[in-house]
C-alpha cells in the first residue's frame, strides 16, 4: 500500500502545478526532431538498510541522493550491488550511491551490477570523516565490462558514490552562504515547485535598475548526477559576484537569471537522468510537459517582458566523459554573433595550455540551447564539464569563462 502511494504522489503533484500553470500560455518552439517529453511512470527506490547477516556488513540507500537497488553475497568477502534506472529508455549515466559499514573491520569487493545493455560510467567517490576522495586505482578492478572495487570497511559509515553528493539541500546551504550580505544585488525567490513539491530557486543578480537590462540565463543540474557541470556553474557564479571592478562594472550593465538546480527531484531521488516524471528535461524545452521546465520559461518569459530586456544568452552546465562546449552554428543575425568566437579565443588566451573542444550543430532536439535559439534568437551554449575533470581545473576554467564573458559582453 506505502508503495503503491509513493507511485501516486508524483502524478497527484504534476496534476496540481499543471492546473495552476496550465492558464498561462507559452510561446512553444519547433525542433526538427520532436521529443515525447509527457510524464512516464519511475520505479520508486525503496529506502532501507541492506544487511548481509552473516558478514556483519550493512549497506544503505536511506538518504537523499542515494541509489541502490539490492546487494547480494556471493563469497565471503564479494557483494554484488545491483544498480538500475528509474525507468528507460535513458541515457548510460549508471549512478550509483550508498553508505556502507561493518560490525568489525574487514576488506571488501563490491562488485557492480547493472540491467542488460547498460555499463559502469563513473570512477567511484568515497567520503569517510567528510573528506571526499576517489578511489585509488589499485583498488579499482575491471574484467571485460565489469567493475569490482576493494574497501576498508570498520563501524564509520563509507559513503560510495558515482560522484560527489550535491543534494538539494547542500545546494541550498551553497547559495544561501554566497548571497549572504549580497541582497541588495542578488534577489533570491523561488519561483515554483517540482513534481513533488521540492522549490525551484533563482538568483536574479542585477545592480541599480532592471529596466532593459539585457539578460543572461545560467542553467544547471538538469541531469542530476552531472556535478563536474555544477562545480564549474558555483565557480562561474561566484566570480560574477566576487566585488572586483568587472564584476561590478559588468552587473551595472547586465542582468543574470541564474537557476542552480533545475531538476530537485531526480537529484534527491538519486536518479540517472530523469526528474520525478520520468522525463529528461533537458528534452522538454519545446511544449514543456514537465512543470520544472514550464515554469522556468514562465519565469523568464516573464522577467524579460516586465523589464522590457531582451535575452541575449543563454548557458546550460552539465558533465559528460570529457570537457566540451556545444554551440549551435547560426550565429549570424543572433543577439550576440561574435560571442562564441571571441570567447573561446579569450579562454585559449587566458587558461594556460588550454584548447577549446567546440562542437557546433544547430539543436534539433528540443534541448534549452536551441530554445535559446530558436525561441529567443539568442546565443545557446551547453558548457559541458568532464566527468573526471580535477576540481582545481574546474575552478580555473570556471572563474575564467566567467571573467572572459564580463569582458567580452562590457565591451560588445
Amino acid at each position: 500500500m506505502k508503495l503503491i502511494a509513493k507511485q501516486i504522489i508524483p502524478f497527484i503533484h504534476l496534476l496540481i502545478i499543471s492546473l495552476l500553470i496550465g492558464c498561462n500560455s507559452l510561446k512553444t518552439v519547433s525542433f526538427k526532431t520532436p521529443v515525447d517529453t509527457t510524464t512516464k511512470k519511475i520505479h520508486i527506490l525503496e529506502k532501507q538498510v541492506f544487511e548481509v547477516e552473516d558478514m556483519g556488513v550493512f549497506a544503505s540507500n536511506d538518504f537523499d541522493a542515494a541509489h541502490l537497488n539490492d546487494i547480494k553475497k556471493v563469497n565471503d568477502s564479494t557483494l554484488l550491488i545491483s544498480i538500475k534506472p528509474e525507468n528507460t529508455p535513458i541515457n548510460n549515466s549508471a549512478y550509483y550511491a550508498f553508505k556502507t559499514w561493518s560490525s568489525i573491520p574487514k576488506t571488501v569487493y563490491y562488485t557492480f551490477n547493472y540491467p542488460k545493455g547498460f555499463k559502469h560510467r563513473y570512477i567511484p567517490k568515497l567520503k569517510k570523516n567528510k573528506e571526499w576522495y576517489v578511489i585509488d586505482s589499485s583498488n579499482f578492478f575491471k574484467k571485460d565490462s565489469i567493475i569490482t572495487i576493494k574497501v576498508e570497511l570498520d563501524d564509520k559509515p563509507l559513503i560510495i558514490a558515482a560522484q560527489e553528493i550535491q543534494s538539494s539541500k547542500d545546494v541550498k546551504n551553497w547559495y544561501s552562504n554566497l548571497i549572504k550580505g549580497k541582497e541588495e544585488y542578488v534577489h533570491f525567490q523561488n519561483f515554483g515547485k517540482s513534481i513533488l513539491g521540492r522549490d525551484l530557486p533563482v538568483l536574479d543578480i542585477y545592480k541599480g535598475e532592471k529596466k532593459n537590462k539585457p539578460i543572461i540565463v545560467l542553467l544547471t543540474r538538469q541531469h542530476p548526477p552531472e556535478v563536474t557541470g555544477y562545480f564549474a556553474f558555483q565557480e562561474f557564479i561566484q566570480t560574477i559576484l566576487n566585488e572586483s571592478k568587472l564584476s561590478q562594472d559588468f552587473l551595472n550593465k547586465y542582468r543574470v537569471l541564474a537557476f542552480p538546480i533545475m531538476n530537485p527531484d531526480g537529484v534527491d531521488l538519486g536518479h540517472w537522468r530523469h526528474n520525478a516524471g520520468g522525463v529528461d528535461t533537458n528534452r522538454d524545452w519545446s511544449v514543456y510537459n514537465q512543470p520544472e521546465v514550464r515554469q522556468t520559461v514562465k519565469f523568464i518569459t516573464k522577467q524579460s517582458k516586465k523589464s522590457d530586456s531582451k535575452i541575449i544568452l543563454g548557458i546550460d552546465f552539465h558533465s559528460t566523459w570529457y570537457d566540451v562546449f556545444y554551440t549551435n552554428k547560426k550565429r549570424i543575425g543572433t543577439t550576440l554573433p561574435n560571442f562564441i568566437d571571441d570567447w573561446f579565443e579569450a579562454l585559449e588566451k587566458n587558461i594556460e595550455n588550454y584548447k577549446v573542444n567546440e562542437k557546433p550543430g544547430n539543436s534539433n532536439k528540443p534541448v534549452s540551447k536551441g530554445w535559446f535559439l530558436y525561441g529567443q534568437n539568442a546565443t545557446g551554449i551547453t558548457y559541458e564539464i568532464g566527468d573526471a575533470t580535477p576540481k582545481e581545473k574546474i575552478k580555473i576554467i570556471g572563474r575564467v569563462t566567467a571573467e572572459q564573458m564580463m569582458n567580452i559582453l562590457l565591451n560588445n
